[in-house]
């Protein structure tokens, strides 16, 4: 996996005493930038709590979050931590390049902060300073995290007197992500 992290030429100013604000032009790399961002233009803090998260969890599986994994669903990379989570699965999402070099125990907990950073409302993600924290305390108890801001998609068909519709139900946070890469 070759790391990349850009887009630091699009940071936003905060004023002093402001902690969030809206912007009409969404710019970004896909999967890093959090649901609020990419769905209403507000960033604050706890977008780039987001942004940490999709980094701490790609670490840890060394797989990109721009990618499908196949499971029962459709996921990105955030969808398939979440469900390896909830089934107490979790340590499958480790690179087995490092699974003999580590401490299950401290990867757990760290793929549980990746959680926590990546819930799907900004308010419930912790701050930089409580991830901080985190990461030096081995003692202390981390709260369980919620569902993740993933891109979920499911489609479903609508049968009405003789015609057949075809309508597409969809989460809140489904966007269409187009990626490029060079050759």
């Amino acid at each position: 996996m070759n790391p990349k992290i850009s887009d630091f030429g699009m940071a936003r100013m905060f004023g002093v005493n402001q902690t969030e604000s809206k912007t009409g032009r969404v710019v970004g790399t896909l999967g890093y930038m959090s649901p609020e961002y990419v769905l209403n233009g507000l960033f604050s803090e706890k977008s780039d709590v987001f942004s940490f998260g999709v980094l701490l969890i790609e670490i840890i599986s060394t797989k990109r979050n721009s990618r499908l994994y196949p499971t029962q669903k459709t996921l990105t990379l955030l969808g398939y931590a979440w469900e390896l989570w909830r089934e107490n699965r979790a340590l499958e999402l480790m690179d087995e390049s490092i699974r003999d070099s580590c401490v299950p125990q401290e990867v757990l907990r760290c793929i549980q902060i990746g959680l926590l950073c990546v819930q799907e409302y900004a308010a419930a993600r912790p701050t930089m300073s409580s991830i901080v924290s985190m990461l030096g305390n081995d003692n202390g108890i981390l709260p369980s995290p919620e569902q993740p801001g993933f891109f979920l998609k499911r489609t479903s068909t609508v049968h009405s007197g003789n015609s057949s519709n075809t309508s597409k139900s969809c989460t809140i946070n489904e966007v269409t992500i187009t990626s490029t890469e060079p050759r």
